[in-house]
């Protein structure tokens, strides 16, 4: 095995997140141009965050797109925009909108709801 690698499997990793400005535990994060789910609060001391960037995990998604309201269905792909209240929805063209993973359930068009995401990793 390579003598540099430093994690065998990096798919959760303590960061400094970029979005939100203070993370909590089960929040949706940005970190760059990844998006995951925040394991833990934001750490007071290092300003780091445990993310999980692989798996799933149940998220509050918006039905709204590019263009507007729209359904989501199972399989879209999905976004973190940061500013948009939740920041999961098919929108993608937003200010630092970066994929977090795709829909495993549905939400009606302008609709809020809580549904399985399969994370992009």
């Amino acid at each position: 095995m390579a003598k540099n690698i430093t994690r065998e499997i990096g798919n959760q990793l303590a960061v400094t997140v970029s979005h939100p400005a203070t993370p909590a535990s089960g929040d949706p994060v940005r970190w760059g141009n990844k998006a995951g789910v925040a394991l833990t609060d934001e750490d007071t001391v290092t300003g780091k965050t445990t993310v999980k960037f692989d798996g799933c995990a149940t998220l509050a998604v918006k039905g709204i797109g590019n263009g507007g309201n729209v359904a989501v269905a199972e399989g879209d792909d999905l976004f973190y925009t940061d500013g948009d209240t939740p920041p999961v929805s098919k929108k993608s063209n937003g200010t630092n909108s970066t994929r977090i993973g795709n829909a495993n359930g549905a939400v009606g068009s302008g609709a809020t709801a809580t549904i399985e995401i399969r994370l992009a990793g």
